[in-house]
């Protein structure tokens, strides 16, 4: 055997460590990574964007419990990222490309480094898989240099390698705070536990159901923990969401951070005299915002939940005596009936809600949530907050979106992903009751401009045979668009091309129903144009079952002179320690949502 080359070093390295899959975009000298790797029987996705196959890596680790590997950290998902750079030898001489990528990246990563030699590949990947894994997990960067990828070692064959690690050690909480615990827990008058996309990462979902299920309590899940505990599911709170916040007086937070999305713990969102217990794998988070330090457990969720469990007893809260209980109920059932009469309006072009409910009832005709047979993917400021009340699933890591940082562009990454994980044959995740080997259909649900960011990846899609159905709700702009008629936006445009001050396309404007659907036709998909509720059901049948990547350009209500407004961040003043304090003798419910 000749001398390895510094690229096969690489790829033995990720294959010993079981890596099946890469996701990332070739240059010089990276392709010989990449085809090593395939030489192995890894496989290789290739991208047509650097951004999307870095959101496809970290999403395939948060799918399967294992690190993505790719050419995150806000979302806590492992991921592995690989780069080339510039040789070794013209650093800081202005080489091609050269940058400093272990400084720039060391603030947002767990683990930057720089293999120093060809001998140091195996342990310097390993090193930088196991830390992007071990703990929160991460990322972990390895910057290759040129010289290192195309160098050669002879006699080293048998003794650069590495091996499978195993999985995170996981950790548990001290029997006397769990005790405590449970007296809260068992005393409160509105307690409450909210469900975060930690527990689903942690696979945590067989012990929280029973906790529920055991002890009757309420639940509220984040928009990515849905589905650890059914949606479905009587207890889930989701529909009374601010009627929950205000009343809780005790709250168990499972893998979820009391950052924006919980509105940090604090009135009025929340009641002020709320006491949030948290169960969090990061030591950091414990005590933050409005968590109590002295309450909260580091540990895994589904040890730490197991363990709590005994203490907890044949002990159940009593929802038919409790006002809380009560108030919940009916706010389940006000909001429930404003989202039905929204969903049933007629009106063309549709609403953003009629149009997500009308593909909603469409999937669940030909696949049930129960059956756990659709991964969702959502993005778009008001298509990922109105189709998270809409479409409901049964099981956990069946539904992604934009996540801790709301960024828009992950949602074609995330869904490449998806099908790598669930319907590949080297696919990694499990979700639900679904038979071994029997697929997923992965669907999105893209805003106009959401998907604008990564669209090209309907060619990936295509390329690899991703039978990826894709409903963009096209409004012809960011929240809004500018007009109601084509012949109303060309006369903005004309304004805006003469440069005219006034009657010119705001800085929120797109084109004017543009024809998406023509992208996935081009790449040898197909594409339907929808604009009431049957063209929608039809397109929906149809795309499902056709076998290949699909677009579905969803026309809807342009909004125009509508509000900008994100609804999970509307504002709210915040009160001061006084404001609370005066409210918690009152008995403390917090102001309205």
């Amino acid at each position: 055997m000749g001398p390895l080359t510094g690229a096969q070093i690489i790829a033995r390295s990720l294959r010993d460590l079981g890596v099946t899959v890469l996701f990332g975009i070739v240059g010089i000298p990276v392709v010989e990574i990449a085809e090593e790797a395939i030489n192995l029987g890894i496989r290789f996705i290739g991208f047509r964007n650097e951004q999307a196959a870095g959101y496809a890596a970290s999403a395939y680790g948060y799918l399967t419990g294992r690190p993505g590997v790719g050419n995150s950290s806000a979302n806590a998902f492992p991921l592995l990222l690989l780069a080339g750079s510039s040789e070794s030898h013209l650093v800081s001489k202005g080489a091609f490309q050269e940058l400093d990528a272990v400084s720039l990246l060391a603030p947002h990563s767990k683990l930057a480094i720089r293999p120093p030699s060809l001998e140091t590949i195996p342990d310097t990947i390993r090193n930088a898989y196991r830390v992007s894994w071990y703990g929160r997990p991460g990322t972990g960067f390895v910057d290759l240099p040129a010289d290192i990828i195309q160098g050669s070692a002879m006699g080293v064959e048998n003794t650069l390698s590495t091996s499978l690690l195993p999985h995170p050690p996981k950790s548990g909480a001290e029997e006397t705070k769990l005790f405590k615990i449970a007296q809260m827990i068992k005393t409160a008058k509105a307690p409450l536990v909210v469900v975060g996309k930690g527990a689903a990462y942690a696979g945590a979902e067989s012990v929280l159901r029973d906790l529920i299920d055991r002890t009757r309590l309420p639940f509220l899940p984040t928009p990515m923990g849905k589905g650890v505990i059914s949606d479905l599911h009587p207890l889930n709170a989701a529909s009374a969401r601010s009627t929950a916040l205000q009343e809780a007086d005790v709250v168990l937070v499972c893998g979820a951070r009391l950052n924006w999305i919980l509105h940090f713990g604090e009135a009025p969102k929340w009641n002020p005299s709320a006491q949030f217990i948290q169960v969090d794998i990061a030591a950091e988070e414990m005590g933050r915002n409005a968590g109590d330090p002295f309450l909260s457990i580091t540990g895994d969720v589904g040890v730490v939940v197991a363990q709590l469990l005994p203490h907890l007893g044949n002990w159940h809260y009593d929802t038919e005596v409790s006002s809380y209980s009560t108030h919940l109920a009916a706010a389940k059932a006000q909001n429930i009936k404003k989202i039905d009469e929204k969903s049933v309006l007629k009106s063309v072009p549709l609403t953003h809600n009629a149009a997500l409910s009308t593909i909603e009832r469409a999937l669940h005709a030909l696949s049930p949530p129960d059956e756990g047979g659709i991964v969702y993917v959502s993005e778009g400021a008001n298509t990922m907050d109105i189709s998270r009340s809409i479409f409901s699933v049964s099981y956990p890591r069946l539904r992604l979106d934009a996540g801790t940082h709301a960024t828009m562009g992950v949602g074609l990454g995330y869904a490449i992903a998806a099908y790598a994980a669930y319907n590949s044959s080297f696919g990694e995740a499990a979700s639900g009751p679904r038979d071994a080997g029997k697929r997923r259909k992965i669907v999105c649900l893209e805003g106009d401009s959401a998907f604008g960011f990564s669209a090209m990846e309907v060619e990936t899609m295509a390329r690899y045979g991703m039978d990826i159905l894709i409903f963009v709700l096209n409004n012809g702009g960011v929240y809004h668009g500018d007009a109601n008629e084509k012949h109303e936006w060309e006369a903005l445009a004309k304004n805006t091309r003469d440069g005219k001050g006034d009657g010119v396309l705001r800085s929120t404007s797109l084109g004017f129903e543009t024809r998406y659907e023509k992208l996935s036709e081009m790449c040898g998909g197909v594409g339907f144009v929808a604009r009431t509720h049957e063209e929608i059901e039809e397109a929906t049948r149809e795309g499902f079952s056709s076998g290949k990547v699909c677009v579905v350009n969803v026309i809807v209500d342009k909004g125009k002179g509508g509000k900008l407004e994100f609804g999970w961040q509307a504002s709210s003043t915040k009160q001061t320690k006084g404001e609370a304090a005066l409210e918690k003798e009152k008995g403390g419910r917090g102001a309205k949502l």
